[in-house]
């Protein structure tokens, strides 16, 4: 599903279309190498606006916060680890 441009009402993709950007970024030689990108209706997503269901949110591309995630998650499976092993 994806919003539908003029203030309609959300439209339903068809499987090929909704497949079409996975497909493309898993393929295509123009994006080899290419990695940690958000993409959408197969063109690299540009930043959401508020009261818009398209783009990427501010805060998916802060890479300081996907560290303290990355720490916080690893000490939470250590702790767990602790307590079942």
């Amino acid at each position: 599903m994806r919003a539908q441009a003029g203030g309609g009402g959300p439209a339903w993709k068809t499987p090929e279309q909704g497949a079409a950007t996975s497909v493309l970024v898993a393929t295509s030689p123009l994006l080899d190498g290419v990695g940690g990108r958000y993409f959408e209706d197969c063109n690299e997503a540009e930043l959401s606006q508020p009261g818009t269901r398209r783009g990427v949110a501010a805060y998916a591309l802060d890479s300081e916060a996907a560290a303290r995630l990355w720490q916080v998650s690893a000490e939470m499976l250590t702790a767990v680890a602790t307590v079942t092993g």
